[in-house]
């Protein structure tokens, strides 16, 4: 026997329906923060640095997502 369960609600209707905590000040105030970073003049090795630090596994995190948006149109081996 096979059943299908459909639900149309919006991703808030979801999260709460799911008993997930609501993130949204807190990423209001992350984007609040990097746009005002941004605004100063940060420059490209501080930001690559900030990037490093979050990106899951390091570096090897880091290169992953670098080669999945290559332009060159390689896949990642």
């Amino acid at each position: 026997m096979k059943i299908n369960v459909e639900v149309d609600c919006t991703p808030e209707e979801a999260r709460r329906a799911m008993g997930l905590p609501d993130f949204t000040p807190v990423h209001e105030r992350y984007v609040a923060m990097m746009v005002e970073t941004v605004d100063k003049g940060v420059s490209p090795e501080v930001l690559e640095s900030m990037m490093r630090s979050w990106a899951p596994m390091g570096e090897a995190g880091l290169n992953f997502w670098r080669q999945m948006f290559d332009i060159s149109g390689k896949r990642p081996e």
